[in-house]
Parts: C-alpha cells; sequence; structure tokens
C-alpha cells in the first residue's frame, strides 16, 4: 500500500475555494482503481499541547492508494489535471508525500 501525505498552502485567504474545488473533485478521485482513502484535514479545533497547528491557510490531504501504479494514473487523470488547473492561482505551494509502512 502506498501513503501520500500532500501539504497544501493556499495564498492568503483561499483556502475555502481550493477546498471547494477538493470537494467537488472528490467522488472521481473515490471511483479510481486502487484508491482506498482520499480525504482533506485541517487543523482540529483542541485546545492540546500536543497539537502543532498547520495554519488557517493550510490543509493535508491524506491518501492511501494500492499501488504505486494506481497513484501515478491518478496523478494523470483528466479530473485531476482539471483541478489543478482550476485552483493553481489559489495554491502558494505544494508538497507531496509519497510514503511506504515502514
Amino acid at each position: 500500500m502506498i501513503h501520500v501525505l500532500a501539504v497544501i498552502t493556499a495564498k492568503s485567504g483561499q483556502r475555502g475555494r481550493i477546498l471547494e474545488a477538493f470537494r467537488a473533485n472528490r467522488p472521481a478521485v473515490l471511483a479510481e482503481t486502487g484508491c482506498i482513502e482520499y480525504a482533506a484535514v485541517v487543523d482540529a479545533a483542541v485546545d492540546s499541547p500536543i497539537q502543532t497547528p498547520i495554519g488557517e491557510d493550510c490543509f493535508m490531504v491524506i491518501e492511501k492508494w494500492a499501488t504505486l501504479a494506481d497513484l501515478e494514473a491518478h496523478a494523470r487523470s483528466p479530473h485531476m489535471r482539471q483541478y489543478g488547473e482550476r485552483t493553481r492561482e489559489w495554491v502558494d505551494r505544494r508538497v507531496i508525500h509519497v510514503l511506504s509502512a515502514a
């Protein structure tokens, strides 16, 4: 199994617009071959010393894929290209971590 942690930093005030586009695109991703999990997450509203906030302009995408080939096909899919084009002007930075179990 392949795990992906994508850290998306939006331009100031644009996180909501990106998340709206993410939610619209999510059903197409979940229908892809090999997609096990695909979810956006933001800081939990907790007051805890164990939390390191990612901030109001950031969110993370947590993904699980059956195989690396499935992930690579996802990255090339037409709906992901459209999502990237639609959100490009709203994104400040994107860091993608592709991981496997230790």
